[in-house]
């Protein structure tokens, strides 16, 4: 966690000529006042693409870092992506807090908020009961897609918000792409589904990867060690690098790749579809998994990886092709989740609630 304090004002990296003291000699630029401090779960892929989507509209941030070992400073307000404990320990601290759901909730209709401070999405309460209701809860969904809870694309009745899409940052791939980003997620996966997953299918689509395109990278939220295990006979060739999710740019990687297989994650598919780019769906793991590559399937054609050796699934439509997502309706705002995220922590830093 890191406390990050947006500049305002005059660049405080120089002298603020209106701060002087009695003689008129410059006491330095004034301290920020608003601290924004923004929590995520780094194990879970959608929430740590989530954190790092809405600290990008947050404006010129510094962070602030633990290193003297002293308390950090009080926040004025925090984000916390799906980290339940955070968020209860900020809100008895008097933090205000808004709290994201990133990920697909599944059938079962929970909002991520269980545990000690939550409550199901169905049974009509807000994020919690107690000292976690004062948290502003708001749930990652594409407009287009019908919500688990409710099935519908309408809001839920209990002040639960989606939020639109939480694209990145910059929506343009670089011209001049080459490779395979396969990005994984083992997340809340049952044991036996990704092992199997890992030690079977995940070496095969990397050798196909790199007989295709030359070059792979793979990137998982957790389960490394394995996955480094079961590439060790192809991960010591500079054509592969495995990479945990926290510590590499995600967005920036798929910006440069030309192939594209992900875990069916709402964090992936809001790559694909606010680039407008290609998009395989890697073997769904999980319930969570397969239920939301079910209901994105039921009204985009996104391919499965079924067949390494299906030349279909290697080769991406010409440069500027949309035909993927055209079938849903163009709705530019429903990209703008990160930014409207990051437009309610501004005001709650302002205006408590």
């Amino acid at each position: 966690m890191a406390v990050l304090t947006p500049r305002e004002g005059p660049d405080t990296r120089r002298p603020d000529p209106r701060r002087t003291a009695t003689d008129g000699s410059e006491l330095g630029p004034a301290e920020p006042t608003r601290r924004i401090l923004l929590v995520s779960r780094d194990d879970h892929l959608d929430s740590l693409l989530a954190r790092r989507r809405v600290a990008a509209h947050l404006g010129d941030l510094r962070p602030v870092h633990n290193a003297t070992g002293r308390p950090l400073p009080v926040p004025d307000v925090a984000l916390v992506c799906d980290d339940e404990a955070a968020t209860n320990r900020l809100l008895e601290s008097g933090v205000p807090v808004v709290h994201l759901s990133s990920g697909h909730e599944g059938t079962t209709g929970t909002t991520a908020m269980t545990g000690t401070i939550g409550t199901t999405a169905a049974s009509g309460t807000t994020a919690a009961d107690g000292a976690a209701g004062r948290a502003l809860h708001r749930v990652h969904r594409p407009g287009w897609l019908p919500d688990p809870a409710t099935a519908s694309t309408d809001p839920r009745p209990n002040g639960v918000r989606p939020t639109g899409l939480l694209a990145p940052a910059r929506s343009a791939r670089k011209r001049e792409r080459a490779g395979t980003l396969l990005l994984l997620s083992a997340w809340d996966v049952p044991d036996a589904e990704a092992d199997t997953f890992i030690t079977g299918t995940l070496p095969t689509l990397v050798r196909e990867a790199l007989r295709r395109t030359g070059r792979c990278d793979v990137v998982g939220d957790t389960r490394l060690t394995p996955i480094h295990a079961a590439l060790a006979g192809l991960a010591g060739r500079p054509e592969v690098r495995v990479s945990r999710a926290v510590d590499v740019d995600v967005d920036a990687l798929h910006a440069g790749a030309e192939v594209f297989l992900a875990a069916p994650t709402l964090g992936a598919l809001a790559l694909a579809q606010a680039r407008r780019a290609p998009l395989v769906f890697l073997p769904a793991l999980g319930d969570t998994q397969r239920d939301l590559a079910a209901r994105v399937r039921h009204l985009v054609p996104v391919p499965p990886a079924d067949d390494p050796e299906d030349d279909a699934m290697w080769v991406p439509p010409a440069r500027n092709a949309t035909a993927l997502w055209s079938v849903l309706d163009p709705d530019l705002d429903d990209l703008r989740g990160a930014q409207r995220v990051a437009r309610t922590l501004r005001q709650l830093s302002l205006a408590p609630l």
